[in-house]
This record gives C-alpha cells, structure tokens and sequence, in this order.
C-alpha cells in the first residue's frame, strides 16, 4: 500500500530579517499561550528551525533585542485583541467595545509594520515590506 502522505521537500526562500524576528515572537507567545500537546509540538518544532535560522544569518545586538522586544509585545497585544474579539462575537455583542477593539487591531498592525521595518533598515535588509493604507 503506498503512503498517502505528499512529502514536500523544505521550502528555502530569502526572507527579510523584520518577518523572521516577527515570526519568532508569535511562537514564542504561542508556547506560552497554546495548552494542546499536539499544537504545542508543532509550534515547538517551527520555533526551533527559525530560531536557529536566525542565529545562523543575525548578528545579535542590544538594539536589535529591543526591536524584537518591541514586536513581542506589540503581538502579545494583537494575540489580546483577537480573543477579545472572539469573545464579543460568542456574545453577538457588536456594540462600542467591538467596534474598539476591531479599530485596534489595524493600529496594532501598523505598530507591527513599522518595527519589522526597523529591523530590516537595522539590519540593512534589501527586503522591505510595504504598506500602502489609507490615512485615519
């Protein structure tokens, strides 16, 4: 019987350093925060290649610590917001808070965009990620 299972090889692509320092961060919070065995595996599994992903390509700096710091804590807030969100839809409540906190999660966002850009302007990334919104 063959396996059903498709085994891709790894994907290696190049990637500006803001996106991997972001990335970290989100699973970081993720071991912290997911409680299934199963997901916590994977998400363990994730982290362990892109941390040593990024050990390998960044030179670690007090300054890029605060950036990264920066980003764990705008997405700790974003992760926030999103289960607040979730909890006033479980409500049907649409009313003032809703609407805050969805307001709040573009601002957040924004927050995030611009600290992945300081990363790769620290780092001299020729990778830069763009956003293009309409001023608030």
């Amino acid at each position: 019987m063959e396996d059903p299972i498709v085994h891709a090889r790894p994907i290696l692509v190049e990637i500006a350093p803001g996106e991997l320092i972001d990335k970290i961060t989100i699973l970081e919070i993720k071991t912290e925060r997911i409680a299934d065995p199963d997901k916590l595996n994977n998400v363990r599994v994730e982290l362990e290649v892109l941390e040593k992903a990024r050990d390998e390509a960044v030179e670690a700096s007090p300054e890029l610590g605060d950036l990264a710091a920066r980003l764990r804590k705008v997405n700790e807030a974003l992760w926030d917001i999103e289960d607040d969100i979730r909890d006033c839809e479980r409500r049907q409540d649409f009313g003032p808070r809703f609407i805050e906190l969805a307001r709040s999660v573009y601002r957040s966002n924004d927050q995030r965009a611009a600290v992945k850009r300081e990363v790769n302007e620290l780092l001299g990334s020729k990778l830069i990620e763009e956003k293009s919104y309409t001023d608030y």
